[in-house]
Order: C-alpha cells, then structure tokens, then sequence
C-alpha cells in the first residue's frame, strides 16, 4: 500500500475499520490518557475520531497510522501526522500513542521519525509540531530527541500545554 510505511521493527499503515476493537481499547485505557486534561474519551469518541483518521487518508493522503510489529500481533498503537492550524496557521500535529505494554521500547520516536520523512517527502512546506502536556516527559524527551524546539506555551482543555515545532530536514535525530 502506497500510503504504508516500514522501520526496522515496525510496520505503520493506514487505519481501517476492523481496528476499531484495538483502537477503543488503546484509547479507553486510563493509563493512555494520564497526559490528556479531558480524561478518557468515550467509546463514540474514539470511534469517531477513527472513521476520521480513515478520511484523512482518503481525502488528504495523509493521517495517523496505526502501529504493528513487524514479527506479527496485535497493533502496538498509533501515530503520524494530521493537517490542523495552530494560531490559524497551517501545521502538521505529530501524535503518537502506544499500549503501555509497548512503553519504554523506543517506539515512538521509530514512529515519529518515520512520519517526519513522510513529511519531508510529501509535505516540505508545512511545518510540524508536537502538543503535549509539561507534565509528560516521555514526549518531552522524544521530542528533543528528534530535534523539535519549545515554540509556545498555551492552555487547552484547561490546562497548559506545550507546543513544540520541528520545520525541516534535520542531519542527526
């Protein structure tokens, strides 16, 4: 499939509906959902939010992938990029979330990587960034990582937030 993509141990391909159970369950997990102000989203939420990620595909060529090992199983979780504005500015969110079974073993920043090569090739206009809570240093230390610089800080959902933006080819990530 064109609009998949692979690392060294991850496969990341667009999402479908027979995700649907996979995706609740990522989602619905309070241990996902430490960082988010709101809490977790409800069941309806998540399975809106997939039927739009398959649209995004669909309509923009570009979204959120779900995650899989290479070496089979069920997807590890979800991450890429999806077309939003910030401060009416045209911008590409990177977002990731994985099972806590999958924490902790380097795969967001694969992920991630993944998805700012896939911006290179096909977005080089638009920059990218990361939004995350001050309290999440998982993200924190993956976006430094990756080579993204704190840009804002702002309050959503009641609650600050960090924004952090990565506009172009980087050398070393």
């Amino acid at each position: 499939m064109a609009n998949e993509r692979t690392t060294e141990r991850l496969r990341l391909r667009p999402p479908l509906l027979s995700d649907e159970a996979a995706v609740l369950a990522l989602h619905t997990d309070p241990r996902t959902n430490r960082h988010r102000p709101a809490g977790v989203p409800t069941p309806e939420r998540v399975r809106s939010d997939l039927t739009d990620w398959i649209r995004d595909w669909s309509d923009a060529g570009i979204g959120y992938w779900v995650v899989e090992s290479l070496t089979g199983g069920e997807p590890l979780g979800v991450g890429g990029l999806r077309r939003t504005a910030l401060e009416d500015e045209p911008v590409l969110n990177l977002y990731y979330r994985f099972r806590p079974e999958a924490w902790n073993m380097g795969y967001a920043a694969e992920t991630a990587t993944a998805a700012l090569e896939w911006a290179e090739e096909h977005r080089p206009g638009l920059p990218v960034v990361i939004r995350t809570r001050p309290s999440n240093g998982a993200a924190l230390r993956v976006a430094g990582k990756l080579g993204f610089e704190f840009a804002a800080s702002r309050v959503t959902e009641g609650a600050e937030e960090w924004v952090y933006r990565w506009s172009g080819p980087r050398t070393s990530r």
